[in-house]
């Protein structure tokens, strides 16, 4: 049996559960209402071919490994609107780096995972894009935020003035050579080109994106960006720990 805070217990006696979830691995802990880690982090390998039922497995696993929360938060890699999901690159393909399944991009499509969730954990949740949970616990609050995930992918959020701004899909907007910033700079393609190559291509990245975002400040995150430290990339841009993919958990439900 997983055991439940109360829904009404108060808001500085809430513990989160909140779970990273990506293309090679779901991870997570539990938080407590500082947003402070109070369980070991576990991971789990993402399994292919990821359905909507398979992931809700997951999510119990993990649930069941971390009992006590009073309420979930997952970032989810693709385009989540209102807890509903409207595109999932990852997870529309057979494999990681297979090709795209007509069936599971039917499966996903519009999938309420919120409701989903909240009816299997009777827990209040909250979905959202990983990039923009991400996001949550890095940025200062100040001015036209842009965050980045390197990862599977590439994930992007915006935040003005520390309010979590709606999410668009940055990362497949064209970029160069034909292809988008997610088949330039994921993972797929910092293996092809290797690190420095890759590494060129991120600041390419980086100022194609203040070209036309003008952004304040750019914080770069995801499983990935430890390849980057060591670099210097000037004074708008930060590398922030992949651990903030589970800490926005708590900062999510105060900016959105």
């Amino acid at each position: 049996m997983i055991s439940y805070v109360p829904k009404h217990a108060f808001l500085h006696d809430v513990v989160t559960l909140s779970v990273d979830v990506g293309g090679s691995g779901v991870k997570a802990a539990l938080l407590d209402a500082d947003g402070n880690m109070i369980s070991e982090r576990v991971r789990f390998e993402t399994p292919y071919p990821c359905t909507p039922e398979v992931l809700l497995g997951e999510i119990g696993k993990i649930a069941q490994a971390l009992p006590g929360f009073g309420r979930i938060t997952v970032g989810f890699p693709g385009l989540v609107r209102g807890g509903r999901v409207y595109n999932i690159p990852s997870f529309s393909k057979s494999t990681l780096e297979g090709e795209v399944d007509p069936n599971l991009v039917k499966a996903w499509k519009e999938f309420d995972l919120e409701s989903a969730l909240n009816k299997q954990f009777s827990a209040p949740v909250r979905v959202a894009n990983d990039a923009d949970v991400q996001g949550c616990a890095v940025i200062k609050g100040k001015g036209l935020e842009f965050v980045m995930t390197l990862g599977t992918g590439c994930g992007t959020a915006m935040f003005f003035d520390g309010h979590l701004l709606p999410h668009l899909e940055l990362g497949h907007a064209p970029f160069r050579k034909g292809n988008t910033f997610e088949e330039q700079i994921g993972n797929a393609a910092r293996r092809e080109a290797g690190k420095e190559r890759w590494v060129t291509r991120v600041a390419k990245a980086i100022d194609a994106f203040d070209r036309f975002l003008f952004f304040d400040h750019i914080y770069i995150g995801g499983g990935n960006a430890r390849l980057l430290e060591g670099y210097d990339f000037g004074p708008k841009v930060t590398i922030v720990e992949n651990t903030a993919g589970i800490l926005g958990g708590i900062a999510i439900w105060e900016r959105d």
